[in-house]
Order: structure tokens, then C-alpha cells, then sequence
């Protein structure tokens, strides 16, 4: 295995890295697809990874799809998966309301109709998905209907995110006992040729700011994301590999609970970033660096043919 971090993944060093795990997890889109395309040899990879034993786990911070959604995606670009393998921010959201904050009343979703789902099957009941349009005059705003059952609220990516929730939330969150949750903190949203669209962590800041207090963020690079896989499956930190390509989601994610890291560079950040990162002595930096990096997962399918 190698001696220092940030090194390139090849030959021999690809086969001693993954006998030296148990449990592979991977981020979804930049990793294994772009968009709704496959990355090349990352079916082929998944399904060797599982042939040759070992757990695979999908671990994704977007919370517009249900891990049934999911599954359903990874089937139809070749990958040997199950819902119960998938790992969203929308299906972790509603384990922590459940298991985490002990939640008993509803929950005011700033989210999709995905997170919905979510909540409703570990019985948590959400309202406010969908438009919510401005109507009166300021005094009006402040004096909103709220739902008296609501003890939390619960802040994912929202197409349909307006001053009028952002309002609302304001009104919820302004009793200190209601509890305040969010996603992700995410604040872009690459897309293909270079191109990006405001991320749920844009509407989160939103919501921080007009309530003055800060949500609990459950996602990646948040422990309770790997927390959430390890309790139903049993992983042991130190068998695991964390596979990603944004160092501050990712490989953060890995650092923060003690896994190997593998940065692929098929989607956001790059290998100088890393480095620059391994230069500066800031610790929160220092957790940006991976263990390994490579040009895709790709490239890993021979050491697991041998």
C-alpha cells in the first residue's frame, strides 16, 4: 500500500487496495454516470467488485429521487444494484427525523416530492410540497397559517423554492423546539460542457439566514451519511474504500470516518486541487486529500479480472 496520500492507482497497488477492503462506496454522478449516460467500464466494475465479494454501496447527496428510483437508474445503465444499496440524502434526511431526532408530529418539507416519499414510508408526515405563491401584503407574511403538528423542518432541493417558503420556514423555525434539518450544502450543480445550476446548499443558506440558526446537514461530508450505511450493514471503517470525485463531499466524507479514499477523475475536481490541498496545513484541507486518485473506476477492472 502506498506510504504518502494523493497517489496515483495502477497496476499491482489497484489489486492491494481492494484486498485490503471489504465494502466499496461509491458516489453516483461524475463516478459511475454523467447525466444519464454510464461512464465507460462502470457497470463492468460494479458488477466485478460484487462478483469478487465484496459490498457495494451508492452514497449521493441529491435528494430529488427515492432509492427505488435509484435502483431503477442503475438497471437500466447495466449495474447489478438494489434500493436497499442506495443511499440518498432524501432516504437519510428521513432516517435522522426518525431515528436521530425521535420526531413525533410532522415536518414542513422545503423538497421534493421524493423526499415525500421517503418520509412518509419511515412515517413521518411532511407538508408544503409544491408551489407555495405570494399573496397580501408583509403583515399577512408574519401572520402565515402554520400547521400546529409541525416539530420540524426539513430543507432538500426544492424546483418550486419561493419567498413565500422561505417565509414559512422563517415562522416555523422561530420556536426554538422545532428542529431544523437540511440535505445537503451542496451549492452547485455541475452539469455537462461546463455549465452549473443553483444546488440545495443555495436554498439552505437561505433558510439559515432568515431564521438566524443552523440546520443540522445530513448529508456527505456529514459522518451520519457513512453512519447510515454502517448501522444497517455493519461495515467496519477501516475495510471500506469511499470512491468520489468532489473533494469536499467525498473524499471529506472518507477522512472524516477514518476510510480509504479514491478520487476518479471523471467528474468535478481535479488532481491539482488535491495537491494544493496536501500543501496547505489547514487541517480542513488536509481532510480534501484522498488516499489515491485515477482517471476513472474504470481503470481498476483489470486488477479485479486478474
Amino acid at each position: 500500500m502506498a506510504a504518502s496520500k494523493c497517489t496515483r492507482l495502477t497496476g499491482v497497488l489497484s489489486r492491494q487496495l481492494l484486498d485490503s477492503v471489504d465494502s466499496v462506496l461509491f458516489d453516483c454522478d461524475g463516478v459511475i454516470w454523467r447525466g444519464d449516460q454510464a461512464i465507460p467500464g462502470a457497470p463492468e466494475v460494479i458488477n466485478s467488485l460484487k462478483k469478487n465479494g465484496k459490498r457495494v454501496f451508492f452514497v449521493t447527496n441529491n435528494s430529488t429521487k427515492t432509492r427505488q428510483m435509484y435502483a431503477d437508474k442503475l438497471g437500466k445503465l447495466g449495474f447489478d444494484a438494489s434500493a436497499d444499496e442506495v443511499f440518498g440524502t432524501a432516504y437519510c434526511s428521513a432516517v435522522y427525523l426518525k431515528n436521530v431526532c425521535k420526531l413525533d408530529g410532522k415536518v414542513y418539507l422545503i423538497g421534493s416530492n421524493a423526499m415525500r416519499q421517503e418520509l412518509e414510508g419511515v412515517g413521518i408526515r411532511p407538508v408544503g410540497v409544491g408551489p407555495d405563491p405570494v399573496s397580501g401584503v408583509q403583515k399577512d407574511w408574519a401572520n402565515v397559517p402554520l400547521d400546529n403538528e409541525v416539530r420540524a423542518v426539513l430543507v432538500g432541493f426544492d424546483e418550486h423554492f419561493s419567498y413565500m417558503k422561505l417565509n414559512r420556514a422563517l415562522q416555523y423555525l422561530c420556536n426554538p423546539d422545532c428542529q431544523f434539518v437540511g440535505t445537503n450544502t451542496d451549492t452547485r450543480l455541475p452539469l455537462e460542457g461546463g455549465k452549473a445550476v443553483p444546488g440545495t446548499g443555495c436554498l439552505l443558506r437561505a433558510v439559515e439566514t432568515a431564521a438566524q440558526r443552523k440546520a443540522q446537514v445530513v448529508g456527505k461530508p456529514n459522518i451520519f451519511m457513512f453512519e447510515c450505511v454502517a448501522s444497517q450493514f455493519g461495515l467496519d471503517p477501516e475495510r471500506c474504500l469511499m470512491v468520489g470525485d468532489r473533494l469536499d463531499t467525498d473524499i471529506m466524507l472518507g477522512s472524516n470516518c477514518g476510510l480509504k479514499t479514491l478520487l476518479t477523475l471523471t467528474g468535478v475536481s481535479t488532481v491539482a486541487e488535491a495537491e494544493a490541498n496536501q500543501k496547505c496545513e489547514c487541517p480542513q484541507r488536509q481532510k480534501m486529500v484522498p488516499d489515491y486518485y485515477i482517471e476513472s473506476i474504470a481503470d481498476i477492472l483489470p486488477a479485479l479480472q486478474a
